[in-house]
């Protein structure tokens, strides 16, 4: 994104709406585009009084910032906008996560940090030490160079983005390793991650994510998801 010098007047009503405050004003407004994830927020909401804002043409590997920032870009792997992945919202209609398993998603970085792809590699290398696979339908996995060892294609390591997700299931007791994996790798990083755990209720409605989290001396903060996926039929067992 950028502003059109001859027409700004600086009066700073864009700056607000940066989420990651690459926006700075003297004489006039100026992005920063090392800091600009390329979301559209000041494009689409700060009302610029005189059209000043403009998206400029972007080239590869610039894109990327916007295919995981721009709420409004749509991600050619799955066809989904926004960050590009259903995540784990949909398992009644996907049937990702069998009975037994963890689905695990790593969200790094947000609003005010953001997460450049070198710190998501350092995580994505992390837990992919631990033989984890990635999820195949999800923009951040297409971008790996490597999938089996979570490394990301060498010109994409100083892209920015609002957050790029990981997605990744593993047997239910190999839940306390990745957990133990990312509070290393967390140390490591120069941005922000939160961690959210999936697994299916029992017969009993327990589940039994929550004493793997327990054991590893984690906060947690238990929520419920259902997608019920209207007009669908819901996935079957294999």
């Amino acid at each position: 994104m950028q502003i059109d010098q001859e027409l700004c007047i600086a009066c700073e009503q864009c700056v607000p709406y940066c989420p990651v405050g690459a926006i700075s004003v003297a004489d006039t407004a100026v992005i920063d585009l090392d800091e600009c994830a390329e979301c559209g927020c000041c494009l689409r909401c700060a009302d610029c009084p005189t059209d000043a804002i403009f998206q400029q043409e972007l080239e590869y590997p610039r894109t990327v910032r916007s295919i995981l920032s721009d709420p409004l870009t749509i991600a050619t792997e799955s066809g989904i906008s926004g960050r590009g992945t259903e995540e784990m919202k949909t398992n009644e209609v996907t049937g990702r996560f069998k009975l037994g398993e963890v689905g695990v998603g790593v969200e790094v970085g947000r609003p005010v940090t953001g997460a450049r792809f070198k710190d998501v590699e350092k995580i994505a290398q992390a837990v992919s030490a631990l033989g984890v696979k990635f999820e195949t339908c999800n923009p951040t996995t297409s971008l790996m160079s490597d999938t089996s060892t979570g490394k990301f294609k060498n010109e994409l390591l100083n892209e920015k983005v609002l957050s790029a997700i990981l997605e990744f299931s593993v047997p239910e007791d190999a839940l306390p390793g990745v957990l133990n994996a990312l509070k290393e790798v967390a140390g490591k990083v120069d941005c922000v991650f939160t961690v959210c755990v999936a697994c299916r209720a029992d017969e009993d409605e327990n589940l039994s994510s929550y004493k793997y989290l327990d054991k590893s001396g984690v906060w947690y903060a238990p929520n419920g998801k259902t997608n019920v996926g209207l007009g669908r039929p819901l996935v079957k067992e294999a």
